[in-house]
């Protein structure tokens, strides 16, 4: 399977271009705070799918997936506290989470997905 061509992996894409831009915008006292973590946040959920896919075997995927999904919540937290400090709007940080609890259950959907390959013997681990 390849990650790249899954929407899933699209939507993630645009999410963490998403917040880079936004957190450039953030105060520099910042830039090791809650701008470093979103960023690293962010790329982690991509980078984890992308990770799980090239571990070899269906295990590890959903492991990394599980960290990915994982990764998301950090994220979405993060997004409600730049909201409190101001950073974000109310509306801004509604879409940003909608997006990040999409990308939740669209991982959720693959994880789903590679189960039930997985206890049909489609897969080889």
């Amino acid at each position: 399977m390849s990650v790249e061509k899954l929407e899933v992996y699209k939507k993630i894409n645009e999410l963490v271009v998403e917040v880079y831009k936004l957190t450039g915008k953030y105060p520099k006292q910042e830039i090791y705070g809650l701008t470093s973590q979103m960023r690293r946040a962010a790329i982690s959920i991509g980078s984890n799918l992308m990770e799980g896919n090239y571990r070899g075997s269906i295990k590890d995927f959903l492991r990394f997936i599980d960290i990915s999904k994982g990764s998301s919540a950090e994220l979405k937290y993060q997004l409600f506290i730049s909201q409190e400090l101001k950073f974000l709007s109310e509306g801004k940080c509604k879409q940003l989470i909608n997006e990040v609890e999409i990308i939740i259950k669209m991982l959720s959907g693959l994880q789903k997905s590679l189960r039930e390959k997985k206890i049909s013997g489609v897969c080889d681990e």
